[in-house]
């Protein structure tokens, strides 16, 4: 039990190197009072509408939200998200003024081309704004903060001082805005389809408790670790290590070894999941493999209704686990969407 030990805290020095040296950097949110945005790595930005400092859930929630992808030719989106069924037109009304129509579908409703435009620019300059729905007003989603959050969002895609710019507009033309930065590219690995690998013995689970150090949580745990083949000989092992009211947690171990005797070693990250750096090796949070796209997915929630926490996706490249796509919500302020930090294309 010992070697196991000492095998996988080398392991785990060889996980840690070259994810340091090549991690992804996911794109930081800000706020500006009562609105919250942030970039990914291709600087696409998503600015979302937060409730009032202090205010109380509504009955019936509406999220609001401008999303612009990076580069000359791309123009500003604005979303509406809300419970409810059927096409209905809604009406956008800044300071009494109404400045957009667009239809919505089972409560799901996108304004583009130069209504968008219109309304993201009178947003940030208004005072009040009003959603409406077949005349009747659902929300009055506060702009305090909207202009400084698309100030930010032409800065970072480097708009500003263009005519292409919604706050920080100047004489520049649209081909002076910087390209959207190149896509990381991610070869996955193929998983072997099958029956599943052997259930651990037990003198496997006791290393693998002292190894992750998670003895006592699995030994109070509703179901044993989970399983899922990677290859011929490796697996991937999801440890049980903790549960909350919303959020459990696992180690991910990868297995090598004939059954009975096979040795553990933390599973490799090209990025840090979850709370990893309060663990001091890989942890995840309400961990889900998916074997049919090589998927590991970590979802952390920060409250129990889900609007805010962070979110990672990761492929197995056959050698460790890399990031495909993040999303976070660091506002605990009524925003179920989250906004995404990173993204990367996935090939076979």
């Amino acid at each position: 039990m010992g070697a196991i030990r000492i095998f996988g805290l080398a392991v785990l020095v060889l996980w840690a190197a070259p994810a340091a040296a090549q991690a992804p950097k996911p794109g930081k949110l800000e706020s500006y009072k009562d609105w919250t945005i942030g970039c990914d790595n291709r600087n696409r930005c998503e600015a979302v509408s937060l409730l009032p400092e202090g205010g109380n859930w509504p009955d019936a929630p509406v999220m609001l939200g401008i999303v612009r992808e990076a580069g000359a030719d791309a123009d500003p989106e604005i979303w509406v998200s809300r419970a409810a069924k059927g096409r209905e037109t809604l009406d956008f009304l800044v300071d009494g003024r109404k400045i957009a129509s667009v239809t919505s579908v089972n409560g799901e409703a996108s304004v583009q081309g130069p209504q968008a435009s219109a309304l993201a620019i009178a947003m940030a300059k208004g005072g009040g704004m009003e959603i409406r729905a077949g005349g009747r007003r659902i929300d009055r989603p506060s702009l305090a903060g909207s202009a400084a959050a698309l100030r930010y969002m032409d800065a970072k895609q480097g708009r500003a001082g263009t005519v292409a710019a919604l706050v920080a507009t100047g004489l520049l033309a649209r081909g002076a805005v910087r390209p959207a930065p190149p896509l990381p590219t991610i070869r996955r690995a193929a998983v072997p389809a099958g029956a599943q690998p052997p259930a651990l013995w037990r003198e496997e689970l006791t290393a693998l408790g002292t190894f992750t150090g998670c003895a006592d949580e699995m030994r109070s745990a509703s179901s044993p670790p989970e399983l899922h083949r990677l290859s011929k000989t490796e697996t991937l092992v999801l440890v049980p290590c903790g549960a909350g009211a919303y959020n459990y947690t696992s180690v991910p171990v990868i297995a090598t070894g004939i059954p009975g005797r096979r040795v553990f070693r933390f599973a490799g990250f090209d990025y840090q999941p979850g709370w990893s750096e309060e663990a001091g090796h890989p942890m995840l949070v309400n961990a889900d493999w998916a074997p049919e796209t090589a998927t590991l997915q970590s979802y952390a929630k920060g409250r129990g209704i889900g609007d805010c926490g962070g979110s990672e996706a990761y492929v197995w490249d056959g050698a460790r686990f890399r990031l495909v796509e993040a999303s976070a919500m660091g506002e605990c302020r009524g925003a179920w969407h989250w906004i995404t930090t990173w993204s990367a294309r996935v090939t076979d």
